[in-house]
C-alpha cells in the first residue's frame, strides 16, 4: 500500500466513494462517520494526510483540525478542509488547514488536491 490518508466525513456515500477512490489510487485509507470515532482512533500509525469535513453530528471539522495541528504527532501532518457551505477564506480564518476542497467536488480535483499536498 501506499501513503496512508484519514477521512472524517459523516456522509456515508460521500466517505464511502472517497475511500474507493483512494484505494484504488493505491492508498492506505481510513474512514470515519463522526469526531468520537475518530478521537478514538489507534494513534499510534499516523497517517499522510487527514481530509475532514467541516460539519459534523458530533462536533465541528474546523476544531479537529486545530487539534491535530497543536498536537507534536500530528502538527506537521497535511490537512484538507471539505464543505459545501464554507471558503477558503473562511477556512484559512478558522483553522490551519493547508487546504480547501469544496463540495460537490470533481473527483479528478480531488485526487490532484491529495497528491499535489501529500
Amino acid at each position: 500500500m501506499g501513503k496512508k490518508i484519514s477521512i472524517l466525513e459523516d456522509d456515508q456515500g460521500i466517505r464511502e466513494i472517497v475511500e474507493l477512490i483512494f484505494s484504488q489510487e493505491d492508498y492506505e485509507v481510513t474512514g470515519f462517520a463522526n469526531v468520537n470515532d475518530f478521537m478514538s482512533r489507534k494513534c499510534n500509525t499516523v497517517p499522510d494526510l487527514f481530509l475532514l469535513d467541516v460539519m459534523l453530528p458530533d462536533g465541528n471539522g474546523l476544531n479537529v483540525c486545530d487539534m491535530l495541528k497543536s498536537e507534536k504527532a500530528t502538527s506537521n501532518v497535511p490537512v484538507l478542509m471539505m464543505s459545501a457551505h464554507a471558503d477558503l477564506i473562511t477556512m484559512k480564518n478558522q483553522c490551519k488547514a493547508d487546504g480547501f476542497i469544496s463540495k460537490p467536488f470533481d473527483i479528478d480535483h480531488l485526487i490532484n488536491m491529495v497528491k499535489e499536498t501529500i
